[in-house]
């Protein structure tokens, strides 16, 4: 094999088959080219919507920042079907406060966030506070909530002390719900500070997701096929806008958090000619800055990203993903389409150098821990169910709120090997407790890399080590192409 090299490799989830392990992070030989095709290309006629998918929406804005003060922050979150701007069409999405995003929740360790959400949805809809480490039992992160149309729900967060810093973001989790109302726009991001910030010229918050209209401008109604597949949408958005730009003076150092909020599209990002080290992904942070040229977000997967300018402009992608396929059923749109995101120009008067990126903390590795526990998760499709008699399962049943699937005691530090035996790409999260990943499709990860959501390829395994302490209650576990969760692949896990 030959050797790989900084141009022709992908982080962790991409497309290949020979693979090496290196600084720690499990890295693909890319196997799979062509120039990505612009957004809007859902069909060979567009419509009004999809024509101007492509249309530039000027500077990238950012959501609105709610920031915790004297360790509270208290805010009202209200989900509402609302006439939006996308893409320079005037169409209906749905939406937190009324803003494609929501808005961003900044807080920090040890604060309370105390949250008035209000439905003015016409379905059931709760809220999941995604990768935070809280009490999923109760007003907390509990997806058992059911908020009915025109109710309000009271929702408290307590974060520990120790509550790791980070990226973190937030969305609908009702089951059955899911995939729509996250797809048609309600989302938004979390971030718990740093104990100590990182030296940059400024920080900046992707949050990138796809959408659909009809022809009148309404939210795309996916078809069984769509949902047995994961829908994807045929626009792509960063903040909501297409065709966004960025500026920056050459050498400046920025910070991007990049968060993938698509229902089901797997994000390869790509941004040539600059410079960008991978602090990590979800919450986890390697201890060394990783030198990349390619990232691939998982559906909730979140980026911790160093931009360094350099002088000229680059385009940031998304390249095709082969996600898998429903066999004779059809292929996944991911596997054939990219898009252009936005477009960073570094000009003017270079910026002075900036010292290194400090190393990071150590982080727990279970790798030098005994386990409690081993279990084996099945990840499968086929069978009677589910969409158009297509099942979605784990170990051979379809989520039943009713049932707990996994019990564990508190404490327990337990080895997991997820077991996908389908043809398509089953991405796993587990809520509330943050996942080690230790091997992935037989290749051991070298370093300590901590996820909440993890790939679990076609056809393939992925071992992961858990710690179950801290917090008890029931929670779930499931596939985050919505879609199949909605259809039955997930499942019930308790600690007590």
């Amino acid at each position: 094999m030959e050797p790989l090299s900084r141009r022709n490799v992908l982080i962790l989830g991409a497309v290949g088959t020979a693979a090496v392990v290196t600084g720690g992070i499990v890295l693909w030989s890319q196997t799979q080219g062509g120039s990505p095709a612009p957004p809007g290309t859902r069909s060979a006629n567009p419509s009004p919507t999809e024509s101007q998918a492509a249309g530039s929406s000027g500077t990238l804005r950012e959501p609105e920042v709610l920031t915790s003060a004297d360790g509270r922050l208290d805010l009202t979150l209200t989900a509402a079907l609302t006439d939006v701007t996308v893409a320079g069409a005037q169409v209906r999405a749905l939406t937190f406060n009324g803003s494609l995003p929501g808005p961003t929740l900044r807080v920090r360790p040890g604060d309370r966030i105390t949250l008035a959400f209000r439905s003015e949805l016409d379905a059931p809809t709760n809220l999941h506070t995604h990768g935070l480490v809280v009490s999923p039992e109760g007003n907390s992160d509990n997806v058992f909530v059911m908020i009915e149309p025109g109710a309000t729900f009271e929702y408290e967060y307590q974060l520990g002390d120790d509550h790791p810093p980070g990226l973190f973001w937030y969305h609908p989790h009702h089951h059955g719900n899911s995939a729509e109302q996250l797809f048609g726009g309600m989302f938004g991001a979390i971030i718990v500070e740093d104990p100590g910030p990182i030296e940059v010229a400024r920080e900046r918050l992707l949050l990138i997701s796809d959408i659909a209209f009809d022809a009148t401008g309404d939210l795309h109604v996916a078809s069984a096929i769509e949902r047995m597949l994961g829908r994807e949408g045929d626009i792509v958005m960063v903040n909501g806008q297409t065709g966004a730009t960025l500026v920056a003076q050459p050498g400046e150092r920025e910070r991007w958090r990049v968060v993938n909020a698509c229902s089901s599209r797997h994000l390869r990002l790509r941004l040539d000619g600059q410079r960008l080290q991978l602090l990590g992904i979800d919450a986890g942070r390697y201890a060394e800055p990783a030198e990349v040229d390619e990232i691939v977000l998982l559906p909730g997967n979140r980026a911790d990203l160093i931009v360094t300018a350099v002088e000229g402009s680059s385009v940031l992608r998304t390249l095709p993903f082969d996600r898998g396929s429903m066999g004779g059923m059809g292929r996944p749109q991911s596997a054939t389409t990219g898009a252009d995101l936005l477009t960073f120009t570094a000009a003017g008067v270079s910026s002075p150098a900036t010292a290194p990126v400090p190393a990071q903390p150590s982080q727990r590795d279970l790798r030098r821990e005994p386990m409690t526990g081993h279990r084996t998760l099945t990840l499968a499709m086929g069978g009677p169910g589910g969409i158009g008699g297509m099942a979605f399962t784990i170990d051979g049943k379809e989520f039943d709120e009713a049932r707990v699937d996994t019990e564990i005691a508190h404490g327990a530090l337990e080895e997991w090997t997820l077991v996908n035996t389908s043809t398509m790409d089953h991405p796993f999260h587990l809520h509330v407790w943050p996942m080690q990943l230790i091997e992935v499709d037989g290749v051991p990860i070298a370093g300590t890399d901590w996820r909440d959501v993890v790939p679990v390829r076609a056809r393939s395994s992925t071992v992961v080590r858990i710690a179950f302490e801290g917090l008890t209650g029931r929670t779930v576990y499931h596939c985050h192409i919505l879609d199949h969760e909605d259809n039955g692949m997930m499942g019930v896990v308790r600690t007590a």
